[in-house]
C-alpha cells in the first residue's frame, strides 16, 4: 500500500489541482491490486483442489477399497465424495466467474459490491471444507469403533468386564479433543492460505469506500 499512500499525500496537498486525477488513479490502483487478489484467490483454489485430490488417489490404494467393502460404505463414499467435487468445483466457477467480473468493471460501487461478494464467498468456501473436514472424521470415528474388528473386540472386552460407561466417557472425550485439534489445525491453514488475502481486499474495499464518500 505504499504506493497508494504516496498518492494520498500528493492528492491532499492540492486537493483542488489533483482532486479527479487523483480519485482515478486511486481507483486504477484498487482495481489492479482487488483483480490481483481474486486471481491469486481462484489459483490457490484450484492448486488446493488438485493437491486434495492427489492425496486422495495416492492413499485410495487396492487395501483401502477392500476395507470400504468390508465396511459395506464403498458406495456412500462414492456418493459423498462426488457431491463433494460438484460443490468445490462450483465455488472455483464462482471464484472464476468474480474475478473476470473484477477486472472488467468500470465502477467504484461496482467494485466495491464485488469485493464483498468474493470476501464472502471465500468465507462460505472455508466453512464449507471445516465441515466436510468434521463429517468425514465423525464418520471415520464412527467406523473406527462399529466396524473396525479390533476397536469391537476391545469394546466386549470392557463391557465384560463392567467398564462400558467408562470406556465411553474416554472414548468420547478423546474424539471431542481429536476432531478439536483437527479442525484447528485446518483453520489456521485455510486462515493463513486465505485471510491474507481477505485482509488485503478488505483493506482495498476501505479505501474505495473513502472515494466513494
Amino acid at each position: 500500500m505504499e504506493e497508494l499512500d504516496l498518492l494520498k499525500k500528493s492528492w491532499k496537498k492540492d486537493e483542488n489541482s489533483f482532486e479527479q486525477v487523483s480519485e482515478k488513479q486511486i481507483y486504477s490502483m484498487l482495481h489492479q491490486k482487488s483483480s490481483s487478489i481474486v486471481k491469486w484467490i481462484l489459483i490457490i483454489s484450484i492448486l488446493e483442489f488438485v493437491f486434495w485430490n492427489v492425496i486422495a488417489f495416492v492413499f485410495s490404494d487396492e487395501k483401502y477399497q477392500v476395507r470400504m467393502k468390508e465396511y459395506g460404505i464403498e458406495n456412500i463414499m462414492t456418493v459423498v465424495n462426488m457431491v463433494n467435487y460438484i460443490v468445490v468445483i462450483g465455488f472455483i466457477y464462482v471464484f472464476y466467474k468474480n474475478y473476470k467480473s473484477i477486472s472488467t468493471l468500470d465502477s467504484t460501487h461496482q467494485l466495491m459490491k464485488n469485493i464483498l461478494s468474493t470476501r464472502r464467498t471465500v468465507q462460505n468456501y472455508i466453512w464449507y471444507n471445516l465441515g466436510v473436514i468434521t463429517v468425514t472424521i465423525v464418520i471415520s470415528i464412527v467406523m473406527l469403533f462399529y466396524l473396525n474388528p479390533t476397536m469391537i473386540s476391545l469394546m466386549q472386552k470392557e463391557v465384560d468386564e463392567g467398564h462400558q460407561g467408562l470406556f465411553i466417557c474416554i472414548c468420547t472425550a478423546i474424539s471431542i479433543v481429536f476432531i478439536g485439534v483437527i479442525i484447528a489445525v485446518f483453520w489456521l491453514f485455510y486462515k493463513l492460505l486465505y485471510g491474507i488475502l481477505l485482509k488485503k481486499l478488505f483493506a482495498n474495499y476501505n479505501e474505495l469506500k473513502k472515494i466513494e464518500l
